[in-house]
């Protein structure tokens, strides 16, 4: 079994806690807290998880949860979501980064941390073991970037700069739009379960119980499409192969 690269720990490096965590300065409403929400209801009988927090030990556990499961995956796919503090408000910064696998979603609020745990920053970082999946991420690494994070530009794919409307060959407006399309009609409204002056409230703390629920779902939905998409793409490709092979109906004959 694959050994997680964050939980790795060289000859020498020190054991305590407080060396596995970064200081972090960046203006916000700062409060320790947790709040997990379970059964949060996706499309059919799917439900969701999501652990809403600004501690660091609680956010290190939940990324090791989320390895555990990518574990298991044939394609490992981290479905990812970035929202800002209000622009309004400058400095505009990340305010909330949600990671999402299965039906386990973290929301770590950044604008409310006073640190956050280094495994966050190597899990972020990975190139090889798993890929990162957004929506219209062009301004997420810019954001992340000024406070000290950043996701592996090599391994994170805009799912906006992918994925077309089959029907009319044109890249997607919103996730809402593309979730609704390729998983249910469900994620159809997702864009309108939430008034505009709620997207000023990333930075509140502790989040609202809309938010986290909003969030969780943005990041499911993520992970979720590019997860069919995938394997959309790749029977497409083995269709094509088999067609292209001249002894493929051969096969099948008589």
């Amino acid at each position: 079994m694959a050994e997680e690269p964050s939980a790795k720990r060289h000859q020498g490096e020190p054991s305590d806690k407080s060396s596995n965590l970064v200081d972090v300065h960046i203006p916000g409403e700062k409060r320790k807290y947790t709040k997990t929400l379970i059964g949060v209801e996706l499309h059919g009988k799917e439900t969701l998880e999501t652990v809403c927090t600004s501690e660091p030990d609680k956010a290190g556990e939940v990324i090791s949860r989320l390895w555990k499961q990518a574990c298991g995956q044939r394609r490992r796919i981290v479905g990812v979501g970035v929202h800002y503090t209000n622009k309004d408000e400058p400095p505009q910064m990340a305010a909330v980064l949600q990671l999402c696998i299965d039906e386990l979603c973290l929301v770590y609020h950044i604008a409310a941390a006073t640190k956050w745990p280094k495994r966050l920053k190597d899990f972020l970082q990975e190139e090889k073991l798993y890929t990162f999946l957004g929506f219209s991420t062009g301004g997420d690494n810019p954001m992340l970037n000024k406070s000290g994070l950043e996701i592996n530009p090599n391994n994170f794919i805009d799912m906006q700069r992918k994925w077309k409307d089959p029907k009319t060959n044109k890249y997607y407006d919103s996730l809402a739009d593309v979730a609704g399309g390729v998983i249910h009609p469900f994620y159809s409204a997702m864009k309108n379960k939430m008034d505009r002056g709620d997207h000023k409230l990333w930075g509140t703390s502790p989040l609202p119980d809309n938010l986290i629920t909003y969030a969780g779902i943005d990041a499911y939905a993520t992970y979720k499409s590019w997860k069919t998409i995938d394997n959309m793409m790749t029977s497409w490709d083995i269709s094509k192969e088999q067609e292209a092979d001249p002894y493929y109906h051969c096969n099948f004959a008589g």
